[in-house]
């Protein structure tokens, strides 16, 4: 039956569904032993992937081999692992669904993640959800959230997936991309999928009362079709984003405005930490970088020398 090329488009850890450039979906194991340039990885084919496969007579379907990735988001897949975890491969944009409340998303997780994104070119658009539900000073916070990553230069959106406000203008950004989903467990991302996806019909959780954060609901990642052209990526909620693969003199680079102003340092091998003439520095003493920012490079930074993953980012 001969080799398929196809896309990986559901991943359950144990088998993969591919849907073939010919249009019928085949359920694959992988055949061989996938490695990404050296990297150790959980899962070697994510969802995303263009694949070759194999079919045989007994019916079933082998991976043979995947197609250069035009990007891929990764992360540390636990604490102390030498291992990555591949979220998602050959996306065109990451739509990140953080709350600022019930429960609160880590200005340290969504730094990590945005940052990430840089190092592998993958725009980003924050989404805060679930907006119906504050008020006071919530929402002050909320505003400020949305201020300091709209000047930074992300765009942010605030939506509410239960009463669907803000949805409208979230639509027109997914038509014909592929869209990875991805946030906290807990930040409403399977409710705004079930709203966005034709009949994805996914589970949602309630929030856990006692510690204010989310259930895992989803467990493998998947595509779900737009029906346009257009796909999105749902993931499993993740806890922490460990960085991977990173260079202390690349994390800079990957903060937009700790980059701008990197420029002006008086070394050009300053790391923003206690030299002399740190135009960095200077800036987040003069407001211009948000503390949560710089205190997010500095703790990316730490994991490159300490070796370490802390899972409570």
């Amino acid at each position: 039956m001969g080799d398929t090329v196809g896309m990986v488009i559901k991943n359950t850890g144990s088998w993969y569904t591919v849907l073939t450039d010919g249009g019928s979906t085949v359920d694959c194991k992988i055949k061989g032993n996938f490695r990404l340039k050296g990297i150790r990885s959980t899962n070697p084919v994510a969802v995303g992937d263009r694949v070759e496969i194999i079919r045989n007579q007994e019916g079933t379907a082998f991976i043979t081999s995947i197609c250069d990735r035009k990007n891929y988001i990764i992360r540390k897949s636990s604490n102390l692992s030498k291992q990555s975890h591949i979220i998602a491969a050959n996306v065109d944009q990451a739509f990140l669904i953080v709350t600022v409340d019930y429960p609160q998303t880590s200005t340290t997780f969504i730094d990590r993640f945005l940052a990430s994104a840089e190092a592998y070119n993958v725009p980003v658009t924050i989404i805060f959800n679930k907006v119906d539900l504050f008020k006071g000073d919530e929402e002050r916070y909320l505003d400020m959230m949305v201020n300091l990553y709209e000047t930074v230069g992300y765009t942010c959106l605030k939506v509410s997936a239960e009463t669907e406000e803000g949805l409208q203008q979230l639509l027109p950004l997914l038509e014909g991309k592929i869209t990875l989903f991805s946030g906290n467990s807990g930040v409403g991302k399977s409710t705004l999928l079930n709203k966005i996806v034709p009949g994805a019909e996914l589970r949602t959780a309630e929030i856990s009362d006692a510690h204010n954060t989310g259930m895992h609901t989803t467990t493998f990642s998947e595509m779900l079709s737009l029906g346009d052209g257009g796909w999105v990526i749902d993931t499993p909620g993740i806890k922490g984003f460990g960085t991977f693969n990173m260079e202390p003199e690349e994390i800079c680079g990957y903060f937009k405005e700790i980059f701008r102003f990197s420029k002006d340092c008086r070394f050009s091998n300053c790391t923003h930490t206690h030299e002399p003439g740190c135009a960095v520095r200077q800036a987040v003493e003069d407001h211009y970088i948000a503390q949560s920012r710089y205190a997010s490079y500095l703790s990316m930074l730490d994991d490159k020398e300490e070796g370490k993953y802390r899972a409570a980012y």
